[in-house]
């Protein structure tokens, strides 16, 4: 059986697509406007110092916003947050409109209400890697809010395992 290459687009995204992720949204002030976007690629860093890491592409084009404010709050998805998901994945300025949120409490980042948890940091160190950036950051303040199944990103789709 004849696969196609590691560096075939589709098949890449076919293969990673098996792999579930947590979805969540990182977001940061641009001046007075709350900016955001929705991240699959999150991960734990580090215990001591406590570090977290996101990857946006960098053809996102709103990682520059969340670049320039260093700062970032990362919000945990919950399984019922399907139209958020939705909202910050879409192109387009008024990602917040219908959305609850509150400035965190280090860095001022917008934090979504209604999500499982959410880390608020700074950016510790930024890193090129192919077509995304992976971005480090320190967290600062950090909580669970709400008990609740997170959302999961498997084979193109939003889901739980609840």
């Amino acid at each position: 059986m004849t696969r196609p290459p590691a560096h075939d687009p589709a098949h890449f995204r076919k293969v990673l697509g098996a792999f579930p992720t947590g979805v969540t949204v990182v977001t940061a002030m641009d001046g007075e406007r709350p900016v955001g976007l929705v991240i699959g690629s999150f991960t734990s860093v580090s215990l001591d110092p406590p570090l977290v890491a996101f990857l946006p592409a960098k053809t996102s084009s709103s990682y520059p916003a969340i670049e320039a404010a260093g700062v970032f709050c990362v919000n945990v998805l919950a399984a019922d947050q399907g139209d958020i998901a939705a909202a910050f994945a879409a192109k387009g300025d008024n990602k917040f409109d219908g959305i609850a949120w509150e400035a965190g409490p280090h860095t001022t980042s917008p934090r979504i209400h209604g999500c499982c948890a959410w880390m608020d940091c700074s950016v510790d160190a930024v890193h090129e890697a192919g077509d995304h950036w992976i971005v480090v950051g320190r967290v600062h303040e950090m909580d669970v809010d709400r008990d609740a199944g997170p959302m999961l990103f498997h084979r193109g789709q939003y889901g739980t395992f609840i």
